[in-house]
């Protein structure tokens, strides 16, 4: 199970993985996403605080592992354990009603060996979803229900989360369909394009 819980001392999201075992081990996506991306260097340093201030000497900046197409792949090694992920941001986006503010959003298919975790897909979404609403994912004529807490989305069925990563290799396009706490309905929409290539290189990464 995954969900959002926030730094007290930064105040920055942090993506909790409990494990079966009841552990907690923490990594700050939205410095990976920032470092991914080659933000700032400013960004980049405040972000990664949420990694511990040894967070840089340590390398655990996130390593392009390759662009392909709308998609890339990507390593990182939070607190010495690694991380393979591949990530795209939305081709389009709307918003109803029209022109309401928010955040970039992202979709990450992630592995953790170390937690033994597999292709795992999340949404970072760019709002506050509504409470205890779902989010949908629709690759063609598949579609996935998504529990929602905070900014994030996860499949609610995890038994079909192998189906809906085979559905994206397969497809053309994902659309990702929420609501938000104030009641705007978001519509985005991946390309899938480069996708089964990004993943066979993160695959290959972390084995």
């Amino acid at each position: 199970m995954t969900a959002f819980t926030t730094s007290k001392s930064i105040g920055i999201p942090r993506l909790i993985i409990l494990g079966e075992a009841g552990r907690t081990e923490g990594i700050t996506m939205k410095a990976i996403v920032a470092t991914a991306l080659c933000a700032g260097p400013v960004l980049v340093a405040v972000l990664v605080t949420g990694f511990g201030a040894s967070a840089l000497a340590q390398g655990d900046q996130p390593t392009l592992l390759g662009q392909y197409a709308d998609w890339g792949a990507y390593a990182a090694t939070p607190s010495g354990k690694k991380v393979c992920f591949v990530l795209a941001k939305p081709k389009s986006s709307k918003t109803e009603p029209v022109g309401r503010p928010r955040s970039q959003a992202y979709v990450f298919i992630s592995t953790r060996p170390a937690e033994n975790v597999r292709n795992e897909v999340s949404v970072m979404i760019g709002y506050p979803f509504k409470a205890s609403s779902d989010a949908t994912a629709e690759i063609g004529a598949a579609r996935f229900e998504m529990y929602t807490q905070n900014d994030g989305a996860w499949i609610k069925n995890v038994a079909e989360e192998a189906r809906m990563v085979e559905a994206m290799r397969k497809g053309n396009e994902l659309v990702i369909k929420g609501t938000s706490g104030r009641g705007t309905a978001s519509t985005d929409q991946f390309s899938l394009k480069g996708l089964t290539e990004a993943l066979n290189r993160a695959d290959q990464e972390c084995k």
